[in-house]
């Protein structure tokens, strides 16, 4: 009966524990990593007034692959800006991980930019005096310590991360010896090398045909699954398709925010297929 009784407490105890767990692991999941609201930038330009962003209201959650849309012109260069600390808004509020933007002085943000988000851009930004190892080091420079054990651990590290894009024989090379897509896995891997909370794709397919565009759509699709928070501004319908939930602007203001399935349903691209199924 001891036994029985000894038994039965310990079950209460690990069945208690383990709802405490998914409790905190349930709030976790649903504290937003970004949250938006009321975010509005205005420039001026001569006697000209801009409104890039009219007020806009968003979360997005950890592990979420987003795609933002717009025309030039929509604003959805400016909000990637901000959200990736490179603007600051003329009203509203940016939760990164809790915290207000707008609190955090410059070193924090340099930390914030340097460790917590990942740029990936159209034009690869790539050194064309520096290998591809090299240009994937830059981040950890200045980030941890210096002596020879952190530069062996730092090259170690940007090895790896080539060797996880696919570029692993390609580490001695310049950019000038490398294809459009294999510039941008260098790129890609620079971005994740520091493991950071989101990855901020600005046109990353817009220099690469259609092959290559696959290649890397698939890449990231690829890091996605392995956790990674993806946000990939866009104008092309085809890359938005990757992502699990499009956001669409117009005139700085979100026209939509639907999942990729309700956006090919409803969205502009199912209007132009239905018209040209019309045809």
């Amino acid at each position: 009966m001891v036994a029985v009784a000894v038994a039965a407490v310990v079950v209460v105890v690990v069945v208690d524990v383990a709802a405490a767990a998914y409790c905190a692991l349930d709030n976790r999941m649903s504290q937003p990593l970004i949250e938006i609201r009321g975010l509005t930038k205005i420039y001026r330009v001569g006697i000209e007034t801009i409104h890039a962003l009219r007020g806009v209201d968003f979360d997005l959650h950890q592990g979420e692959m987003v795609a933002i849309m717009g025309a030039s012109g929509s604003g959805k260069s400016t909000l990637m800006n901000t959200l990736g600390c490179l603007d600051q808004p003329t009203a509203g509020t940016y939760k990164l991980g809790g915290r207000l933007v707008s609190e955090l002085d410059s070193n924090e943000l340099a930390a914030v930019r340097n460790k917590e988000i990942g740029f990936v851009f159209q034009s690869f930004e790539l050194l064309p005096r520096l290998s591809a190892l090299e240009n994937v080091e830059l981040p950890l420079l200045y980030s941890q310590g210096q002596g020879w054990g952190w530069r062996k651990r730092r090259r170690q590290i940007a090895k790896d991360v080539l060797d996880r894009v696919g570029l692993a024989d390609r580490m001695d090379h310049r950019p000038s010896q490398l294809s459009g897509g294999q510039k941008q896995r260098v790129a890609i891997a620079r971005a994740i090398l520091t493991e950071p909370k989101i990855l901020m794709a600005d046109e990353p397919t817009g220099n690469l045909d259609s092959v290559t565009t696959g290649e890397i759509l698939e890449l990231f699709e690829k890091i996605h699954s392995d956790g990674q928070t993806v946000v990939i501004v866009t104008h092309e319908n085809d890359v938005a398709a990757h992502c699990q939930r499009v956001l669409r602007l117009r005139d700085g203001l979100i026209l939509s925010d639907l999942t990729a399935e309700q956006d090919e349903a409803v969205g502009p691209y199912a209007k132009a297929r239905r018209s040209m199924t019309a045809c």
